[in-house]
């Protein structure tokens, strides 16, 4: 669980404290793995969160971000039609992609802006000429909704909006383009991939490795427990200290995620005939020493660490713990931005 308090002054946000929590202990596993907590050890976690004197959160207004992967994201073509006209139709429409009843569901939708050019029409020759527009369609489960509105109900926050993760990371780490980027989110358990071009998700893939896989391959080829594989992965990373067995067991892991990266990109710029500019490294697994680097030298493309605090004010001595520790605080920079903005137009 990630946590960040901004404060609004003289028009900029200010940073009063953030802190994180690993989820591991509470599922009686190692900090660094994966878990899928029941809905009380959340809420319990939560509140020993919140009473950390370290940390010392002084608010209870907030926002909530829901994991990706309990939503369901996807472009639908729909006719080029008045708003009002799609906004009837497109319920009508999501039943096609949404394997569960619409009524079990919150569903969203925006319209995705075309470039004046054209050049973002798909390369299909049996494409019908029809004017069309594409729309991007998000639904969340209900059952969701009820199971984040307890958590914040029991630990007494005071929430007005649940979004999806990625939207978060959008607002902290992205600048005003439209050059289209790719966003890599590295999760303990899964590493998910966003390619957002002009303000909206063009493309999402999830891939089944994160960095506890990087832990239980280094604790299975060395021989150690996985508590001191999170140690060395987290102190050394891919630093010449390491060593150069241990970059080679690091790219066991890693060459499955680029590989798949580099697929999906791939099959963005065929689709659209566009080139990402960049990538942008987000989560805790971007937190290890020199994956930049490797992750540049196998997907040969500008990558960059995201930085979400470079979007709030702070002490300058803070700078370089928050350059590092940035990219695991995208999604709650994020969040608490929203937020901002919300109460505070």
């Amino acid at each position: 669980i990630k946590v960040v308090q901004l404060q609004k002054k003289a028009g900029k946000a200010v940073l009063e404290t953030y802190g994180e929590l690993a989820l591991g202990p509470y599922a009686k596993m190692e900090i660094g793995q994966a878990t899928s907590l029941p809905t009380e050890k959340i809420i319990e976690a939560l509140g020993d969160l919140m009473k950390e004197k370290e940390v010392n959160i002084t608010t209870k207004v907030c926002g909530v971000a829901i994991p990706f992967a309990s939503s369901l994201m996807s472009i639908i073509e729909m006719p080029a039609l008045p708003y009002k006209q799609l906004a009837s139709m497109i319920p009508l429409e999501a039943r096609k992609y949404i394997p569960v009843p619409i009524s079990e569901v919150v569903i969203d939708w925006s319209i995705i802006p075309k470039d004046d050019t054209k050049d973002d029409e798909p390369v299909d020759e049996t494409a019908k000429p029809l004017a069309h527009t594409d729309v991007l369609l998000v639904a969340i489960h209900n059952e969701t909704i009820s199971r984040y509105t307890e958590i914040v109900a029991k630990t007494g926050l005071e929430s007005s909006f649940f979004e999806i993760e990625i939207f978060s990371t959008m607002r902290s780490v992205l600048e005003q383009s439209n050059n289209p980027v790719m966003i890599v989110d590295m999760g303990a358990a899964t590493t998910k991939l966003y390619v957002v071009e002009r303000g909206t998700v063009r493309n999402s893939h999830t891939i089944n490795r994160g960095s506890q896989d990087i832990t239980s391959t280094l604790s299975k080829s060395l021989g150690i427990p996985l508590h001191d594989a999170e140690l060395m992965k987290r102190g050394m990373g891919l630093t010449p200290e390491a060593g150069p067995h241990f970059e080679e067991i690091v790219n066991l892991v890693l060459s499955y995620v680029f590989s798949e990266i580099n697929q999906v990109i791939l099959n963005y710029q065929r689709k659209y005939k566009k080139t990402l500019s960049k990538v942008i490294l987000v989560g805790g697994g971007s937190s290890l020493k020199g994956i930049e680097a490797l992750a540049q030298k196998n997907l040969q493309i500008e990558v960059v660490a995201g930085n979400p605090f470079v979007k709030t004010e702070a002490p300058a001595f803070l700078e370089q713990i928050l350059r590092e520790t940035g990219p695991e605080f995208a999604v709650a920079v994020g969040v608490a931005l929203r937020k901002l903005q919300e109460i505070e137009p």
